[in-house]
């Protein structure tokens, strides 16, 4: 089957960006609907993102689950990302899945955020991480910056008195090889280091 004959899906949410937004977190593209435990970003059942969100901002892992629903509280992640300037986009407006799954590696990008638009537009934003390699990938390309190594980041001058700081943190997916305990250290490092917490 060509390209041309797989069905084009557009981003389901907008970015959730705020005014006051300090941070912002890029994603590739959302799974299909049958995996999702919200309507909202990171919502794969089995996407760590939030997890691992709970340990550090509440010392519990389980702390964003519904314990009847064991689908995530998007009302409490909403509360909380607000609380600490968190923005939550994906690098995709619309893509093609090469193959009947979630996976990164066979998503083709059609259309990809503006993020400079976005950039411009928030301007307490002085962070943005890629959780993921393609999003790293998309972000290095509308940036013109080089992938940072793993915990590391490039620098992005957004004009001549604004530099934006591009973070590459492990993804949160459980196909990635590294333990929630040590995807949680990177992510806590940098919450530590730009402020947020």
């Amino acid at each position: 089957m060509s390209n041309t004959k797989l069905l084009i899906e557009q981003h389901p949410w907008k970015p959730f960006i705020l005014n006051d937004t300090k941070i912002l977190f890029l994603g590739s593209f959302p799974p299909k609907e049958n995996k999702w435990g919200m309507d909202f970003y990171y919502p794969n059942k089995i996407n760590d993102f939030w997890r691992i969100m709970g340990m550090i901002l509440h010392n519990k892992q389980n702390y964003y689950i519904n314990s009847k629903t064991k689908n995530f509280d998007k009302f409490k992640i909403i509360e909380d990302v607000t609380k600490y300037g968190i923005g939550l986009a994906d690098t995709a407006l619309q893509v093609r899945r090469l193959k009947d799954n979630a996976s990164d590696k066979f998503l083709e990008i059609i259309t990809h955020i503006d993020l400079v638009s976005i950039l411009h537009n928030t301007p307490s934003c002085m962070t943005v991480v890629s959780t993921g390699q393609k999003a790293a990938e998309v972000i290095s390309k509308i940036t013109s910056t080089k992938i940072p190594t793993m915990g590391n980041f490039s620098t992005f001058n957004l004009s001549s008195n604004r530099e934006i700081r591009i973070y590459r943190m492990p993804s949160t997916s459980r196909a990635y090889p590294l333990s929630i305990e040590k995807k949680s250290s990177f992510y806590k490092k940098l919450l530590i280091d730009r402020k947020i917490i």
